[in-house]
């Protein structure tokens, strides 16, 4: 098969194409690893790349497939793991020069279920450090690019992911999501982000960054998102904040369809500004959701930006994760993320109690939606990609210069923990990718892949793919 129909076939065609043994897991891995070669160089996607140990697991899986032995739902298909998330015998760096030589020795859960489902570890994607912005560059591996325009940044922090995923580096990416860095790259990049309920996916080490971090994946396919969250899905002892595994599965009823949903449009959350051609294309995105049999609405909302709450605890979890070390080796850090870490510690423990208050306060405005609608869409962005070297796009006409304003459709819904998805919604004049936020209710994970799932029907995306 030739490298390029490998490249862009999805998990759930490799995983069936490997059973029914018209390719080999070896074969696969060996045109990634190929193509990876070929076109890292451009994008600095992959930070870390065990070629032999990969193609050594491929070997392996062959091994199964020709013994007959039990395949996972997944078996001998490429994985890639974000680098700020455990991976057992990996160097994971965080992104940051203080970790630059840690390994890692065991997976965190997501990791050793998706091994457990068949999937093979590839290599690790770039991040910034720690997470800390919505774009992808840091002092151990530099930039990474967008694959549309490799001028441009894929958004972040999972930007490494994104990136792999729209350019057939490998159908699957694990990463992180604590104020929107799923969905921002998947924007970007023109693929699909979703980060569950929080809790869905176990978090370890620790619980969640102050209840804000979502471990998920970004995939070309909803199909494949829902075969990746039947494999990671369910509670863990070592996260206390995991939530008890859902009985439904994922694959088995992803398709069953949205008609006669209620779902409402919302343009700006009540307090964004968008770019016109941004707007323009999600507010068509959004009627298409009629075509697939759900009533949609467009409302006006007066919700308040709850930046001021989310930001206590990214500012204070950014603080924790590096206090220890900042007396000695804070000349280490990232600039930009060293302010961040300085504001964390002169937070004081009334400014955590009040940013609690004030996130129920938020969800108290959110629920109210969900009496009357089944989903809430809006735009996942208010900018299409901006150039590299900046940490944050440009303000819009009347807006002052400040950061994360074009992110103010993500971090909410971390504040909140609810599901939300980014599917393509379409794409600008010069040819960048645009994404639609689909939010649900507490705990509506299934519904929310089955309107990302009607809407890849109606407006499917997959045959658009970046020339690198």
């Amino acid at each position: 098969m030739a490298q390029d129909d490998l490249a862009y076939l999805s998990a759930v065609e490799l995983a069936a194409a490997i059973r029914m043994k018209k390719v080999s897991p070896r074969e696969v891995m060996q045109s990634l690893l190929t193509r990876i070669e070929q076109l890292n160089p451009k994008l600095n996607a992959f930070v870390t790349i065990p070629s032999e140990e990969a193609l050594c697991a491929a070997d392996r899986a062959e091994k199964a497939v020709m013994s007959g032995e039990k395949l996972g739902p997944l078996h001998g298909v490429p994985l890639h793991v974000k680098d700020n998330l455990f991976v057992a015998g990996s160097r994971t760096t965080f992104g940051s020069k203080l970790m630059e030589q840690n390994i890692t020795t065991e997976d965190c859960p997501a990791v050793k279920r998706l091994r457990a489902a068949g999937m093979i570890v590839m290599g690790r994607t770039n991040s910034p450090e720690f997470g800390w912005k919505g774009v992808t560059d840091n002092r151990v591996f530099g930039i990474t690019r967008n694959p549309w325009n490799t001028n441009l940044t894929p958004g972040g922090s999972s930007g490494g992911a994104a990136a792999a995923v729209a350019t057939g580096l490998g159908p699957i990416g694990v990463g992180t999501d604590g104020g929107g860095s799923l969905r921002i790259p998947a924007s970007f990049c023109g693929v699909f982000g979703f980060k569950a309920s929080f809790g869905r996916v176990p978090n370890w080490p620790g619980s969640g960054g102050a209840m804000l971090r979502h471990i998920g994946t970004i995939t070309r396919t909803v199909a494949d998102m829902a075969a990746s969250l039947d494999a990671m899905a369910g509670p863990d002892p070592g996260d206390l904040l995991s939530l008890p595994r859902n009985p439904v599965s994922y694959s088995a009823e992803f398709e069953n369809g949205i008609r006669g949903k209620r779902i409402a449009y919302c343009p700006d959350l009540g307090y964004a500004t968008v770019e016109p051609e941004v707007a323009a294309i999600c507010q068509q995105a959004a009627k298409r959701f009629a075509d697939a049999g759900a009533v949609v609405e467009e409302i006006k909302l007066d919700w308040r930006d709850p930046y001021p709450a989310w930001s206590v605890f990214f500012f204070g979890t950014a603080a924790a994760s590096v206090e220890k070390k900042l007396p000695t080796q804070g000349e280490l850090l990232d600039p930009g993320f060293k302010r961040v870490v300085e504001r964390g510690l002169q937070l004081r423990g009334v400014d955590f109690a009040n940013a609690l208050a004030a996130r129920h306060e938020f969800w108290e405005q959110v629920r109210k939606v969900y009496e009357r609608f089944d989903l809430l869409l809006s735009p996942t962005l208010a900018v299409p990609p901006f150039p590299v070297g900046q940490d944050d796009a440009d303000p819009l006409k009347g807006e002052k210069l400040d950061s994360l304003q074009w992110t103010r459709f993500t971090y909410p819904f971390n504040l909140t923990g609810q599901p939300a998805a980014s599917v393509p919604a379409g794409w600008t004049k010069s040819g960048l990718p645009v994404g639609l936020q689909i939010i649900g209710d507490r705990y509506a994970d299934l519904l929310v892949l089955q309107a990302s799932r009607a809407f890849e029907q109606v407006q499917p995306w997959t045959q658009q793919r970046p020339k690198i």
